[in-house]
């Protein structure tokens, strides 16, 4: 890990803190309510309950033929497509245009990303909320994708899991859920273009770390977001990235802050890694002066809370991720 990471904790001797690194929260997605909303993938341990099961056994009944033979109609880009919308959970046109239709002139990106979607929600590969970002009126550009019954059947054919299963999504879970994505997505393109050296990136719940709490307790703590990067010298940035639209209080992003405290002593994440990420929390909120006072009072709150080490935070705006990133989590 870098030099700054060599800076020791009075509660964990011997247990250093990475540089931060951080992701860009993009604002939060536009979708517009329906009450009829078609279930996409499940929530499955989402820090928020806002989703509801939804029972559609008919969606299943496919049969091994036809899932073969689906299958063996995808190309290796439709198959990116797939493993990308099952790990985000929700991607919309755009999320998946940048991810794997970039090596295309923006016009004929924006043509064949069409294309192919359409075909491939025809098949069932992938389906489409009617939620949309923009609205009703954002046409097919605005939809949201989601894993299908047939990509489901082909991605545990591969896997051997079990079926994934199936919610109807409140806006509000979808939201973050495509800030998360977008987050990453930012990520990612900047490691495309040359502005940091992604070595490692997942997202919930690949993410997520299990441990033992107080009284041999089976806790988990769940990252939206984990990213490692590189710097010339070949040293190491990890990070943990959390990212709130606005929604939740301030009290319940300061717990967040305290499991992070509880899964740093345990140094498990020193053992493995040699030192324990930074945690970027990126606010944001649809009124710019409202989002000032969160990051504000989420810094007080951790400053002024003697169980949390304030060194292991930064709480930024969605506009300064990635210069923080590139700056190595400089302050």
């Amino acid at each position: 890990m870098n030099n700054a990471a060599n800076q020791q904790n009075p509660r964990v001797a011997g247990y250093p803190l990475a540089n931060p690194l951080a992701s860009n929260p993009a604002i939060a997605s536009l979708l517009a309510q329906d009450e009829n909303r078609p279930p996409g993938s499940g929530n499955s341990g989402a820090p928020r309950g806002t989703t509801t099961p939804a029972r559609r056994p008919s969606d299943r009944r496919m049969s091994a033929t036809g899932i073969d033979t689906i299958a063996g109609q995808l190309t290796d880009r439709d198959r990116a497509i797939l493993r990308s919308t099952y790990d985000h959970r929700f991607l919309t046109v755009r999320q998946i245009r940048t991810l794997h239709f970039a090596d295309l002139a923006p016009t004929s990106a924006h043509r064949k990303a069409k294309r192919v979607l359409a075909r491939l929600r025809a098949l069932r590969v992938l389906g489409a909320l009617t939620q949309r970002v923009g609205g009703a009126h954002a046409g097919s550009d605005g939809l949201i994708h989601y894993v299908d019954a047939a990509g489901d059947r082909i991605l545990r054919n591969r896997s051997g899991r079990q079926a994934r299963r199936t919610y109807e999504p409140s806006a509000r879970f979808v939201a973050h859920r495509l800030a998360v994505a977008d987050a990453h997505i930012t990520l990612i393109d900047a490691d495309r273009n040359g502005l940091i050296d992604l070595t490692d990136s997942t997202v919930e719940p690949a993410t997520w770390r299990s441990y033992t709490g107080i009284g041999a307790a089976r806790r988990t703590l769940k990252p939206d977001l984990y990213a490692e990067t590189a710097t010339e010298g070949d040293m190491v940035h990890a990070w943990f990235i959390e990212i709130d639209l606005g929604t939740e209080h301030i009290p319940t992003l300061l717990t967040k802050c305290r499991e992070y405290e509880a899964y740093r002593q345990t140094g498990l994440e020193q053992e493995r890694h040699g030192a324990f990420p930074i945690v970027v929390w990126s606010l944001t909120h649809k009124d710019p002066a409202t989002a000032e006072r969160r990051r504000d009072a989420l810094t007080a709150a951790i400053a002024a809370d003697p169980r949390l080490t304030t060194a292991l935070f930064r709480i930024v705006a969605p506009e300064g991720v990635l210069p923080l990133i590139q700056a190595g989590g400089a302050r």
